[in-house]
């Protein structure tokens, strides 16, 4: 997904449910922080959203604009509506959403996460694909270890999760230093 079709994304919810502020917290927030973030990064047609007042219209955007509607096959691209404690985040999250309001997303704003609390969420699911992201996000220097881990700490989870999440964080981020040159 391109930053355009984020906010075309954005404008359409935001248009669909009468409501201004979209919060975007799958992979394609990364887009708020980084509008031009590796092609590697941005795989993904889908956009993981809720509108920040009223998450319950969620259902109205997967609806209208969800995989194999009529939107989704017109543009190539889709929302998920999904509910706000879908992606496990730090606290305070919300007061570091990167805003993204411009012509193409009309009188919607996109609520994007920042890029560590992202990264957080992913190192929590684990999926394969999210190790994979994160570690891009480390080789493209778009996050820093040190911040992420001190976010994960900062994240509502059991003492074992906590371990294994920081677990996940030091073996992606060796594997990403062992890469490096000596030189640099």
């Amino acid at each position: 997904m391109k930053r355009v079709e984020l906010e075309h994304i954005i404008r359409a919810a935001s248009g669909i449910t009468k409501q201004a502020e979209i919060v975007i917290i799958g992979s394609q927030s990364i887009l708020g922080q980084f509008p031009n973030a590796s092609p590697k990064l941005l795989d993904s047609m889908e956009a993981d959203v809720f509108p920040l007042r009223r998450p319950e219209l969620s259902d109205e955007i997967d609806g209208v604009m969800g995989e194999l509607s009529p939107f989704h096959q017109t543009h190539g691209i889709y929302a998920h509506g999904v509910a706000e404690d879908t992606a496990i985040l730090p606290i305070d999250w919300k007061k570091r959403l990167i805003p993204v309001q411009n012509q193409n997303t009309g009188h919607g704003i996109g609520l994007c996460l920042e890029a560590h609390d992202l990264a957080v969420s992913k190192l929590v699911a684990g999926r394969e694909k999210d190790i994979d992201f994160v570690q891009a996000m480390l080789e493209e220097r778009m996050i820093k270890p040190q911040i992420l881990e001190e976010r994960i700490r900062l994240t509502p989870l059991s003492n074992e999760r906590l371990e294994l999440t920081i677990f996940r964080l030091r073996r992606i981020n060796a594997a990403v230093q062992s890469k490096i040159p000596d030189s640099e």
